[in-house]
């Protein structure tokens, strides 16, 4: 029968599925380490926000397809190396964070910041003790978009023949095989809810000031 497939496949699904999450959760915090700073600088430099935001706006608008293809020529990798597809997700991940953290910086208020300063907080303990925890909430909405929309990227990998569940869409497809294919599709979704659903409660979890206190 036709589900006869799943469980007779299961062991290349959990590899798959193993290979996925991985190429889509690696970018989410290399780009996170690389946004931060960045995201920093144009909160507080009103000309580099005018360049960084833009340039990542522009980024983000390039089809994944061309990146996945254009970037062993500039790495010197294979075309079927999976760093293509990490370098590529990662671009993308920091594109959508500079601006969600530099929003989120900018939306700590001033009187915060200024009453830090007076205790004697020097820059750089500041934005770690005060400022970046206050803006965990915002920064956290940026990262659910960017962990869901390289969940979804990563299966276009597929067409270049880099693994993941996007492998079960193209032999799908060629087999003309639907169960393949709608494998592929349910186990993305699931993927993305449970990711988006860590990151939630993650944010919570480091935001404990949010949560109102019952019987307050």
């Amino acid at each position: 029968m036709v589900w006869d497939w799943i469980p007779r496949n299961t062991d290349l699904i959990v590899r798959l599925l193993g290979v996925h999450t991985v190429l889509a959760l690696i970018p989410v915090l290399v780009g996170l380490v690389i946004a931060v700073p960045l995201g920093w600088l144009a909160s507080r430099n009103p000309s580099l926000r005018a360049v960084l935001i833009p340039a990542a706006g522009v980024l983000y608008t390039i089809p994944s397809l061309a990146v996945f293809i254009v970037l062993p020529a500039l790495l010197g990798t294979q075309i079927l190396d999976p760093l293509n597809v990490v370098v590529a997700l990662t671009i993308y991940t920091v594109a959508l964070l500079v601006r969600s953290v530099s929003d989120a910086l900018a939306a700590v208020p001033s009187l915060v910041v200024a009453a830090a300063t007076a205790m004697g907080y020097k820059p750089g303990r500041r934005f770690v003790s005060v400022e970046l925890p206050l803006a965990v909430p915002v920064l956290v909405a940026g990262l659910r978009v960017a962990a869901v929309s390289n969940i979804s990227l990563v299966s276009v990998g597929a067409l270049i023949g880099v693994g993941g569940l996007g492998q079960l869409f193209t032999e799908g497809y060629q087999r003309d095989f639907p169960t393949e294919i709608l494998t592929g599709i349910v186990l993305i979704v699931a993927l993305a809810l449970v990711v988006d659903g860590l990151l939630v409660l993650a944010g919570r979890f480091a935001t404990p000031w949010t949560r109102t206190g019952v019987g307050a």
